[in-house]
């Protein structure tokens, strides 16, 4: 079997992060900067795809994509692909004392009225409901009517 060079990235990570086991100082480092604060705000209530990210914190997806990939080497998050999507979701620490850490700050965070909005306006990017579909007049020709756009 072949595998992406993706899949061979992420089995590297994997055996260099079990093999060095918990790393203090990028642990706090994950969490001493607020676009990954409000990343792992928008997580804690489960799985977002990174198609919503970008809209939802109004920055780009490159910036998204490398504070998501510094979660990611800190052990605090996660990715599962699902075609051309990655949906991301919250790791819980094996350290005891990282775990608390990460509690108490997400409960931190969740009194925090800028990261309030944040999940706000997750709410109405992923999960708005759509508009109702119209369906034109199917009695009589359409033919000579004019159309609408």
């Amino acid at each position: 079997m072949i595998m992406s060079s993706h899949n061979c990235n992420d089995i590297i990570f994997l055996i260099m992060v079990r093999s060095k086991g918990f790393d203090p100082e990028l642990f706090f480092a994950a969490l001493a900067d607020k676009t990954r604060l409000r990343l792992l705000n928008l997580l804690r209530n489960g799985e977002v795809c990174t198609c919503f990210f970008a809209d939802t914190l109004e920055t780009n997806d490159p910036k998204i994509s490398r504070h998501l990939a510094y979660l990611k080497r800190a052990g605090l998050v996660q990715g599962r692909r699902d075609g051309k999507w990655v949906h991301y979701s919250l790791i819980e620490p094996n350290d005891p004392a990282a775990k608390e850490i990460l509690n108490a700050t997400l409960n931190l965070l969740a009194s925090d009225a800028s990261l309030k909005s944040d999940l706000k306006r997750l709410n109405a990017v992923c999960c708005a409901p759509t508009a109702p579909i119209s369906i034109g007049s199917r009695s009589g020709s359409t033919k000579n009517k004019p159309k609408n756009y």
